[in-house]
């Protein structure tokens, strides 16, 4: 059973791509390098239960545990102690994460609140793709009902694109819905 990112990739995105590059190559068209979903658990130290809470949410979401953030140094402004986890991140390669962002372009942001697309200025130089969502609850893992926390988080889309260009494109012809 192939995924269906994998099949439109291999069928529709990579004869696409060296058409309008001019790439001879298959091999040479970038590609989706990994997923990582990064979380800021910025209570989480004066709640034991939120940081339970937000790790088995990024479980679900992601399909694997993601692994804590630990403050380097203290800082009493914001209360941060050495040691105090701060934040979950999950970084997702091959199989999971074409699972994880077939979901998040076909179920999670058409659910989400006001969405209109993603900005073409969301892209970096090498044209890998942030976003920051508002709440989890848009993905159809996470029950509404029994979530008692709605907390933010980053999904960040890294390719192997050399330009911003590129990784537009990709992302684009992948299926991401990109303003024009």
């Amino acid at each position: 059973m192939m995924n269906r990112l994998i099949e439109k990739y291999r069928t529709e995105v990579i004869p696409a791509m060296q058409v309008k590059f001019g790439s001879k190559n298959g091999m040479a068209v970038p590609k989706i390098e990994k997923a990582v979903v990064n979380v800021g658990a910025g209570r989480a130290g004066s709640e034991a239960k939120f940081k339970e809470r937000v790790e088995k949410d990024i479980a679900l979401i992601t399909g694997q545990k993601p692994s804590p953030r630990i403050a380097r140094k203290s800082i009493s402004g914001f209360k941060v102690r050495q040691g105090m986890i701060v934040g979950f991140v999950s970084t997702l390669r091959g199989r999971r994460m074409y699972d994880f962002l077939d979901r998040l372009i076909s179920v999670a942001l058409p659910r989400s609140r006001d969405f209109r697309g993603i900005e073409t200025r969301s892209f970096d130089q090498k044209g890998s793709l942030n976003i920051g969502l508002r709440e989890q609850i848009i993905f159809p893992e996470v029950v509404y009902e029994s979530s008692k926390d709605i907390f933010p988080f980053q999904v960040t889309v890294t390719t192997t694109a050399k330009t911003k260009e590129e990784g537009s494109e990709l992302l684009k012809l992948m299926g991401f819905p990109i303003k024009q």
